[in-house]
């Protein structure tokens, strides 16, 4: 189950009504895959591990790394150019900060 939701990301985006639905499909893809690559990132999946019963909720940071990134995925969709990030500043610290380090 995904920590951001479309009408999440479309607040992030500044969205007006006026879009509507054009891109639901899109940024839904772009929600699916920031969040999978933040999980591998972190090295266990966000729901199983916070917000559950006796579990503590989901830190909003991890919610802020995943809005940031489908964001940018969605902003930034040609892999070349010549201000092209891999991610946005801020996603790799929030992801280190929360991050099962196994040696």
């Amino acid at each position: 189950m995904p920590i951001v939701t479309l009408e999440e990301i479309k607040e992030q985006l500044s969205f007006t009504d006026d879009i509507g639905m054009v891109d639901d499909a899109m940024l839904q893809r772009k929600l699916d895959a920031a969040q999978n690559h933040v999980e591998r990132l972190l090295g266990f999946g966000i729901e199983t591990s916070f917000g559950g019963v006796d579990q503590d909720p989901i830190p909003p940071a991890l919610v802020e790394a995943v809005s940031q990134l489908a964001a940018w995925w969605y902003e930034q969709r040609e892999a070349a150019s010549e201000v092209a990030r891999e991610v946005p500043f801020g996603v790799h610290e929030i992801i280190t900060e929360y991050r099962e380090f196994t040696f």
